[in-house]
């Protein structure tokens, strides 16, 4: 039976969603002493939404856009003030390399110069970098299969975080400073009347004079038709953990294997990550799709024998002949992806008090300890980093081909 909450009086402000950003965001807003009520349906971090997986690429040269490199800069900052305030180990900087080279290529998120944008963006935020040929990267880099022709960016600020850590980080220091964390409470519903919103959920019914809404892939179903809603699509994608040959173990390890975004001569680009334990434990690689879209209620969240031959076949065995064809763990995620891979960061259209954040779109992982921040200086009406670019009015384009 849903009942209303009177007492004790409306928080602050009230966050639904704690994957990435929800924890960011109600971590940032307890550090300036908000009254901040946080509800997940779930009991992050979990394996329903985008925030899992072990590993989560960082980047501060975006190929997806030069308007990125702020929030990966922060969020480097903000992570290594946490690992210093907590002992935790959130972020490793191993280095990144992306690849690519002549003739049909998969784009990547949803830029076919993902390169090109890569290395401007590296010479825009100052940072170090190289570019060599394929034969020059193989030379110190054996585990990969690049082609002697391909051209590969490489720098040392790149590297990956560990997702569920960062959640669990944010959310711990979140509730030692007096935030009211629900979780195993699921959302039904929000609307604005005058100067409060009431959301009301499966427990009880709150009211607070500002809502922030990170809800990943759950958001397109509660956000309320609006002329400028954006079309959203939520996607499944499949991670997989390939065994490592026990004799090119060390090439795979972090010292020598860069995380890496490489556009193959295929249908989907890939990306992946060092093996962090021993050959068994395997080495996290992936594709994204864009084709087939599904809901969190409804998403296979199995993977199948014949997608993992597959993915060996034609993403795993060409490229790194050090892993074998035995994937000893997988999982499945949801992407929440606009067009070109956007994200929002703006005030719902119809209701001024309500801050909606979908950054998301498959890169949004490294952007979110700084995206949080923006969203408690939304609410306390600081100045924050530039998200001009990331409002519901943005022009939607339509769907890039997959091969360029």
């Amino acid at each position: 039976m849903i009942t209303e909450v009177r007492n004790p009086p409306a928080p602050d402000v009230i966050v639904l969603g704690l994957g990435a950003i929800g924890s960011a965001a109600t971590f940032q807003l307890s550090e300036r002493k908000a009254g901040v009520l946080a509800i997940d349906q779930f009991a992050p971090p979990h394996q329903f939404g985008s925030s899992h997986g072990e590993t989560r690429i960082t980047r501060i040269a975006c190929g997806e856009g030069l308007e990125y490199t702020a929030f990966a800069r922060r969020s480097h900052e903000i992570w290594r003030q946490l690992e210093a305030r907590t002992g935790a180990e959130l972020l490793t900087q191993n280095g990144l390399a992306v690849i690519s080279g002549a003739g049909p290529r998969a784009i990547a998120h949803g830029n076919p110069d993902f390169l090109a944008t890569t290395v401007q963006a590296a010479r825009d935020a100052g940072i170090d970098y190289q570019t060599m040929s394929g034969s020059e990267f193989r030379a110190n880099h054996p585990a990969f299969n690049v082609g002697d022709d391909d051209t590969v960016y490489l720098d040392t600020t790149g590297g990956f975080v560990r997702p569920e850590r960062c959640i669990e980080t944010q959310l711990a220091l979140a509730k030692a400073n007096g935030a009211e964390i629900h979780t195993g409470e699921k959302v039904l519903h929000f609307q604005q009347a005058g100067d409060l919103v009431t959301v009301t959920t499966d427990r009880a019914t709150y009211k607070t004079p500002q809502l922030i809404v990170t809800a990943g892939p759950w958001l397109p179903q509660l956000l309320e038709p609006a002329p400028d809603t954006p079309p959203f699509r939520v996607l499944r994608q499949v991670l997989y953990w390939f065994r490592v040959r026990e004799q090119a173990l060390r090439q795979h390890q972090p010292e020598q294997f860069p995380v890496f975004v490489w556009q193959v001569p295929a249908p989907e680009m890939i990306y992946g990550f060092p093996a962090l334990g021993t050959a068994d434990d395997g080495l996290k690689i992936a594709t994204e799709q864009y084709l087939e879209t599904t809901t969190p209620q409804t998403v296979d969240r199995t993977v199948s024998a014949s997608e993992i031959r597959g993915m060996y076949d034609t993403y795993v065995r060409p490229f790194f002949p050090g892993l074998e064809g035995d994937c000893v763990r997988s999982a499945v995620c949801l992407y929440t992806c606009l067009p070109d891979a956007r994200f929002i960061i703006d005030r719902h259209p119809a209701m001024n008090r309500v801050i909606v954040a979908s950054p998301c779109s498959g890169h949004g992982f490294k952007h979110s300890a700084a995206i949080g921040e923006v969203l408690a200086q939304m609410v306390a009406g600081e100045p924050h980093l530039d998200i001009s670019k990331f409002g519901f009015s943005a022009g939607w384009a339509g769907p890039r081909p997959m091969l360029r």
